[in-house]
Parts: C-alpha cells; structure tokens; sequence
C-alpha cells in the first residue's frame, strides 16, 4: 500500500529552522533514519522508505507554504493515493512547543497552507499531523514568530518530539489513523 506523507515549510536557507518548517524537519528525521536522500522532483522535494512493506513517498513542497496545495494535489494525482492516505505535518500556534495531535480532518484554523491544500484538493477531509510551535507573540507579530527561528530552549523540547512524530507516522501508515489518535494524542 501506498501513502503520501507530506511536511509543509518554505524553501531556503533563510527558513531552514524556523517554527513555520517544522513540517520539513520531520520529514527529514524519517528520511535519514530510513537512508533516505531528497531529491528535486514536480513541485517537490522527494523521496520514498519503506514501513514494512508500505510505500510512504515523502514531499516537502517547494511551491511556498502558501501555495502548497499545487504539491498535494500534483503527487496525490500521480501517485494515485487516495486522500485518506496522505497525511500533512504542519506546525500548529494553538499548540504548546512540542505538543503533537493527529487529526482525520478538520478546518485550516488560519493556516495558509492547509487553506490552499482544501481549495486545491476539495476537501477538507484529510489527515493532519499538527505539531505545536507555540503562541508566545505580541499581537501583530505572528508572521515573525513562525518565520522566527527556534530557541535553544524550545529545540530541546522540539528534538524527542520529532521523533515521536516520526513514530505517529508510522503508526498511522501501520495501525491506521483512530489507533494512533487513541496511542499517542495524549502524550
């Protein structure tokens, strides 16, 4: 079986480490603990591992955040992978640094990239894996906290947690999406 894991981020060094590519991040601890490199493909960075015998073909849009959708749609159409095993890691203000939760579906919340992947995709029904980055900005400052790069205190809580969402994506491609929202939302 086939699934599409997709980390959402800008390109460029400029971004590398910030709260807003937290979806590149994951994406790169799977891949290098699978041996796995990157490489320019449509739309996307790409690569593919693995899980006991499922196939996880992992984009990071190069397309901008806010355009990500085109991503999602072009590797969901090509790979013919139906939408219910493509999973999104995003960053997620509404959640504490660190704090993970996997949901099947839901609304964009204010996210740009999750927005363009529902008007590109139609639906809204998809899963997501939201990793917290945290709220602490004054307002009007939003957009220079998740393109803000992150602590040193905040990478230490930010490392372990990386893992365990590599552990929910594979969790999700093994056990499926109810198991792993019941195993790991909590944590």
């Amino acid at each position: 079986m086939k699934f599409l894991i997709v980390g959402l981020g800008n390109i460029g060094a400029e971004y590398e480490m910030t709260r807003h590519n937290i979806g590149f991040m994951v994406l790169d601890r799977l891949a290098a603990e699978n041996g796995a490199k990157f490489a320019m493909e449509r739309y996307a960075y790409w690569t593919e591992i693995k899980c006991k015998g499922h196939l996880l073909e992992l984009i990071k849009p190069t397309t901008y955040m806010n355009e990500s959708g085109k991503a999602v749609r072009y590797w969901l159409e090509q790979e013919k992978i139906p939408v219910e095993r493509c999973l999104v890691v995003v960053d997620d203000l509404a959640l504490e640094p660190g704090q993970l939760r996997m949901k099947a579906n839901g609304s964009a919340g204010g996210h740009n990239g999750l927005s363009n992947i529902e008007a590109l995709i139609g639906t809204r029904d998809y899963p997501r894996l939201r990793f917290g980055i945290g709220n602490k900005f004054h307002k009007g400052q939003q957009i220079d906290y998740v393109l803000g790069k992150f602590s040193p205190q905040d990478l230490d809580i930010i490392g372990p947690r990386i893992d365990m969402a590599c552990e929910m994506i594979k969790s999700f491609v093994l056990a499926g999406i109810t198991t792993t929202m019941n195993q790991f939302n909590n944590k």
